[in-house]
């Protein structure tokens, strides 16, 4: 996945629903769409093409590692993206961003550095979370 480019999956493999919340990792190949709230990191599998579509209303809580990313939901984490990514009109995104190629949105908004890598992505390091009360 990271060392070859990639094209984004036209197709959702697995949906992560509106009246979901996952608590803990998740890795996935194919299209994942997330609609509900993850408290964890998302990625995908290694040498396996993911794209990652984030709803209006979905969260993540975490660190985000995919070839192809499409945000119109919040991200609090860091987010590496070894080739597209689309940050949406509702996007948020609290963290540093790394990616080859982007596309923002008027009012996407991000909390962070955005960092252009022309190669691959770096290996992902556990992270803390540090979530406020209420969330």
């Amino acid at each position: 996945m990271f060392g070859k480019s990639s094209k984004p999956q036209n197709r959702i493999d697995s949906l992560i629903g509106s009246t979901t919340r996952i608590e803990g990792n998740v890795f996935f190949s194919g299209g994942l769409r997330v609609d509900g709230v993850v408290r964890g990191n998302v990625c995908a599998l290694p040498d396996q093409p993911g794209t990652l579509v984030i709803s209006e209303h979905a969260r993540i809580d975490g660190e985000v590692k995919v070839a192809h990313l499409v945000v119109n939901g919040t991200i609090n984490g860091a987010v590496h993206v070894s080739e597209t990514l689309e940050l949406q009109a509702s996007s948020r995104v609290r963290g540093d961003v790394n990616y080859k190629s982007i596309e923002m949105h008027q009012g996407a908004i991000v909390e962070g550095r955005l960092v252009h890598q022309d190669g691959g992505v770096a290996e992902m390091k556990p992270i803390e979370l540090k979530l406020a009360s209420g969330a």
